[in-house]
């Protein structure tokens, strides 16, 4: 008896509930999945599966087994995944999704010199400031700002970022400089509606309630609005980097800033890591490092 097949026929039947869905799944016949099944309860000498002419189910061994053998040919399925993608250059359609700031202001020129780095990627990224299901919309990875919300992805820190508050020079001239957060109740603040509660600024153990007649869904949106003059908004520090050295727009109570925002690669959970993925991720970690990269010092 081949007792890997056999083992992993029974997984098949166990998935799917009967040995001819389980023989399509393997490209064998029912009858050869039932020989197989019964060759293995042979060997353990135990019933693993009750038959009757409508169903199949476990036995309580039968349930134990399954659950343990499925672990260890998921780890073997898994070394032998990792000694193929260590003998071969790492190839294969990769499906990213980051939001729509950082990926065109920043991430697009790292991920283009990772396309040149590894020729045999395919690269489809989508640069969105919606929210992305990774396993429901068929994604490997995503880039996200903010502590990750979603217990069931893996996320790997790449860097982190400031979340300014930035005014242009002719709206503080019309409307003054706020010195302080409580004056803030007095001006008019772009609203991003990517976040889950825009109208609400936290900065450190404080929060406060703004208002605002423009709401856009983008952070650069909300910064080409205060760029024209029309309030106060709050962006990521690589959004704003490139209007702040141009004089479009200045940094308003810098030591209210919260504790920068991490900047995370995310994956769904899995036992094997694909290559394509391990790879670019380790190449984003290189490119950004711990540390802020998009906005130098205050002081600077």
């Amino acid at each position: 008896m081949d007792r890997l097949a056999a083992d992993r026929m029974f997984i098949a039947v166990m998935e799917t509930g009967s040995f001819a869905a389980a023989a399509r799944k393997l490209g064998t016949s029912a009858g050869q999945a039932s020989k197989l099944i019964s060759a293995l309860e042979g060997e353990l000498g135990t019933r693993l599966l009750n038959r009757t002419t409508r169903a199949l189910a476990p036995t309580e061994l039968g349930q134990s087994y399954f659950a343990q053998i499925r672990n260890i040919l998921g780890d073997l399925d898994t070394l032998d995944q990792s000694l193929r993608d260590a003998g071969e250059a790492p190839r294969g359609r990769l499906r990213l999704t980051a939001p729509m700031s950082l990926g065109t202001m920043q991430l697009a020129r790292a991920l283009n010199d990772f396309a040149a780095a590894y020729p045999g990627i395919e690269l489809d990224v989508s640069f969105t400031d919606r929210f992305v299901n990774l396993v429901d919309e068929g994604m490997d990875a995503a880039i996200r700002v903010g502590h990750p919300a979603d217990s069931s992805l893996i996320a790997r820190r790449l860097g982190q970022t400031r979340i300014l508050m930035v005014a242009s020079p002719a709206y503080l001239t019309r409307h003054g400089r706020p010195e302080t957060l409580e004056a803030l109740a007095g001006h008019e603040c772009i609203l991003d509606t990517t976040l889950r509660d825009p109208a609400l600024w936290r900065f450190g153990e404080r929060t406060l309630t703004v208002r605002g007649r423009i709401r856009y869904s983008s952070a650069l949106a909300c910064l080409l609005a205060a760029e024209h003059g029309l309030g106060i908004a709050r962006v990521p520090g690589f959004t704003a980097q490139a209007s702040l050295a141009a004089g479009r727009v200045e940094v308003l109570l810098p030591e209210t800033e919260p504790t920068p925002s991490g900047i995370f690669a995310l994956y769904p959970a899995g036992r094997h890591l694909p290559v394509k993925v391990r790879v670019l991720i380790d190449f984003l970690s290189r490119e950004f490092g711990d540390v802020d990269p998009f906005l130098p010092n205050r002081n600077e």
